[in-house]
């Protein structure tokens, strides 16, 4: 008799899985799920955001880090790991390799990520307490979009030129988000 197709997993063994080593996954509700493979323009402006965020965490007491850090949040009690494009960091509260406390993330949308990335990984990242901003970067056309913490709610801004990012206190621009990138 073979296994089910579908499996769950406990939070325990997805942490301490040593799953396929080409790709990346992410654990809800129980199931793991792969992350797709990055497309050029998709690696280019994860690699710019980076170039902005990098001097401003080196000058303050924040870390910023690309696409393999572990996020935990919880859903109804139950926790789930996600992936982000990039994370940054500045009180840090690691629990073994995984971040409980970003204070932004980023994640690059792509056809196969945007309904997620604009649902329920906006949900889910809004009520982790630390979390001051979720930039939602467009990789098949320009496009950026900035939620951010306002007291006990959230503001979404549309962003045209540029925008002010907490936690690293860095201005972003949508020129700097595409350099180098044709779309």
């Amino acid at each position: 008799m073979t296994e089910p197709a579908y499996r769950t997993m406990t939070e325990e063994e997805y942490l301490h899985w040593d799953g396929p080593r080409e790709g990346k996954w992410e654990f809800v509700d129980g199931f793991v799920y792969a992350q797709a493979g990055a497309t050029r323009p998709h690696v280019t402006i994860s690699t710019n955001i980076q170039r902005v965020f990098i001097p401003a965490a080196d000058a303050g007491k924040c870390s910023t880090f690309v696409s393999d850090q572990k996020v935990r949040v919880h859903r109804d009690g139950r926790p789930r790991y996600y992936l982000p494009d990039v994370v940054v960091v500045c009180n840090s509260n690691l629990i073994g390799d995984v971040e409980t406390t970003p204070c932004l993330i980023v994640e690059i949308l792509s056809a196969s990520t945007r309904a997620v990335d604009e649902s329920f990984k906006a949900s889910d990242y809004r009520r982790l307490d630390s979390l001051q901003g979720y930039l939602l970067v467009d990789s098949e056309a320009r496009g950026v979009e900035f939620h951010r913490r306002v007291g006990d709610d959230w503001q979404i801004e549309v962003v045209e030129d540029s925008v002010e990012l907490p936690c690293l206190g860095v201005r972003l621009s949508v020129a700097d988000i595409y350099l180098n990138v044709n779309l």
